[in-house]
């Protein structure tokens, strides 16, 4: 099976939950600062998100690119990956909502926690499928980034119950740490 309608699918779908993300954000009531600031928590909550989503698509794109054909498996698994990212506007507006509180800071930790499993799953089938000399096998190497985010989301998800801010600053954290271009696919690919 060809992977271009898995890539096609999954593209729509990543840039519907983009628009759903932006579409939950309220206009401001009022036309001055204090009204704009109002709004503020539910932007850096959309922000964050929005780069969340974009380094799942980056990274996406480029397992996709190592692929060859696809098979039930990898529909599958891409299915549970698209599945928990598309539980990100809802968790995103919540948290926005909710600035700080909680159990809205912990459960969005907990879909990131999700959405990083289901990721590694759909890498896992994809190498199984592929084989272990396999482009995106070779590409992965040690995947320190990989490895040190799931437990930098636990951390963040058990430390919404203490400091909902420290959460905060280690899911920006992980997202920035992503957000360092990953070469490993172009390197192998040139």
């Amino acid at each position: 099976m060809e992977k271009d309608r898995l890539a096609a699918f999954s593209d729509g779908v990543i840039a519907i939950l983009i628009t759903i993300m932006v579409l939950e954000m309220k206009v401001p009531r009022g036309d001055d600062l204090h009204a704009l600031l109002t709004v503020a928590p539910v932007f850096l909550c959309y922000m964050l998100s929005f780069v969340y989503v974009a380094i799942y698509w980056n990274n996406h794109h480029h397992m996709l690119y190592t692929v060859k054909t696809v098979n039930g498996n990898i529909l599958w698994a891409n299915m549970n990956l698209l599945f928990w990212l598309s539980v990100i506007p809802f968790t995103t507006a919540w948290a926005g909502e909710n600035y700080l509180a909680k159990l809205p800071t912990a459960v969005y930790g907990v879909v990131l926690l999700l959405a990083a499993a289901a990721y590694f799953v759909l890498q896992s089938v994809i190498i199984s499928s592929q084989g272990r000399e396999s482009l995106l096998a070779r590409a992965i190497g040690k995947d320190i980034k990989g490895k040190v985010s799931p437990p930098l989301y636990l951390a963040g998800v058990c430390l919404s119950f203490v400091h909902p801010w420290i959460a905060d600053l280690i899911y920006v954290f992980v997202a920035a740490m992503w957000c360092v271009p990953d070469r490993r696919v172009e390197r192998l690919v040139k």
